[in-house]
């Protein structure tokens, strides 16, 4: 009994009883540790992302108000400045007195004329401009022409009303032939378009050959090339802002000459009062401002390629003038025009810009002359 007491009551390390006690108590202190470490690197991560991220976002929630207000404000004061400029310059400018005008289809019509015999010309101007552009050109031809020229509807002084498209803008220069009494024999006109005005002459010719005598694609290659503002612009500047923005361009001395000069290059006349208010007096007449405002959103007129390459066949005297420096096409594109329609090599006149009637006026004059004589001379071999 007593030697088995002791075997019992020994301490034994492999029974894992009485040596077994003290690693329990380790293991569940090391837990214990563990346990807390683990709470405190929580607490320090919460520490870290709770306390401090939220001043973060409250300072950007409140950065957020004030700019959203700030925006706000201005948007307010802007719409208001603008809002007061459109009452302030509200009065629109009379046209000039003494101007004649025909009913020429739809459209009240202002016109021009030069000169008492010869060859009927007539003059269809391009993008924002007139009667007027032509006031160089006009005099030089009439010394042996009848020269007319026209303002198309939505431009200079003639009636604005829409649509501004190719197809409205041919029916009126028809109409303006039938009201000064050209188209019929001896009385077929040489057709001159400038720019965008192309595009109505070229189509004037296929529509009516005709009652055409000759067609000249002035600084322009008659072409729809989609140019013009982006569409989307019409849906984003809307008003005040707009009208705005117009008057405060075309009331700007600067800008109208810098457009010109960029144009018309160093051979024309400086503009002084007289003709800045040539060019400016147009846009400020009564609904002259909804009207250039649609024909932005149409965009610059002009003929799907495979219209114009129709006049290819349509037997009229052909000539294509361009400015050798004219910018506001690339240098392939008069000798691309000239084949496009079936006409000679093209005329460059050098140093020229976009506005080659007002820069070389003689130069000009020069061509439209030998296109009416090859006119001449092919109605004298049709009627042998």
């Amino acid at each position: 009994m007593n030697e088995q007491t002791e075997v019992d009551g020994g301490k034994d390390p492999s029974s894992g009883r009485a040596g077994s006690d003290h690693p329990a108590r380790d293991e569940s202190g090391r837990d214990h540790a563990d346990g807390q470490a683990q709470r405190g690197e929580d607490e320090e991560g919460a520490s870290a992302t709770g306390p401090s991220a939220s001043p973060r976002r409250g300072r950007l929630a409140r950065w957020s108000r004030r700019a959203a207000l700030t925006g706000a404000a201005l948007l307010v004061a802007v719409t208001a400045a603008s809002c007061l400029y459109n009452v302030v310059t509200a009065d629109r400018a009379a046209p000039p007195p003494g101007l004649s005008y025909v009913q020429a289809a739809d459209i009240r019509t202002r016109y021009q004329r030069w000169g008492d015999s010869g060859t009927p010309v007539v003059l269809v101007h391009g993008a924002f401009e007139s009667v007027d552009t032509w006031s160089r050109l006009a005099p030089l031809l009439a010394r042996h022409h009848r020269v007319y020229a026209l303002d198309l509807t939505g431009y200079g002084y003639s009636g604005r009303r829409g649509p501004y498209t190719v197809d409205h803008f041919t029916r009126q220069l028809l109409g303006f032939l039938d009201a000064m009494g050209l188209g019929g024999p001896g009385e077929r006109p040489l057709l001159v378009g400038h720019s965008s005005g192309a595009a109505m002459v070229a189509e004037a010719a296929l529509r009516e050959p005709r009652r055409i005598g000759g067609l000249m694609l002035l600084d322009g290659d008659a072409l729809d090339t989609g140019a013009g503002p982006p569409p989307a612009l019409r849906y984003v500047l809307i008003d005040p802002y707009r009208t705005s923005l117009l008057r405060l361009g075309a009331g700007s001395d600067w800008l109208v000459r810098r457009i010109y000069r960029a144009q018309c290059g160093p051979g024309c006349p400086a503009l002084d009062g007289a003709g800045l208010d040539q060019w400016r007096r147009p846009l400020r007449v009564p609904g002259a401002e909804d009207a250039l405002w649609s024909m932005m959103g149409e965009g610059v007129p002009g003929l799907p390629r495979d219209r114009l390459s129709r006049l290819r066949d349509v037997r009229l005297p052909k000539s294509v003038v361009f400015g050798e420096r004219d910018d506001v096409f690339s240098t392939s594109t008069p000798a691309q025009t000239a084949r496009r329609i079936g006409a000679p090599k093209p005329v460059l006149i050098p140093e020229a810009r976009h506005l080659a009637m007002i820069s070389h006026p003689d130069a000009v004059a020069a061509a439209v002359e030998d296109l009416a004589r090859t006119m001449t001379s092919a109605t004298g071999k049709a009627g042998r």
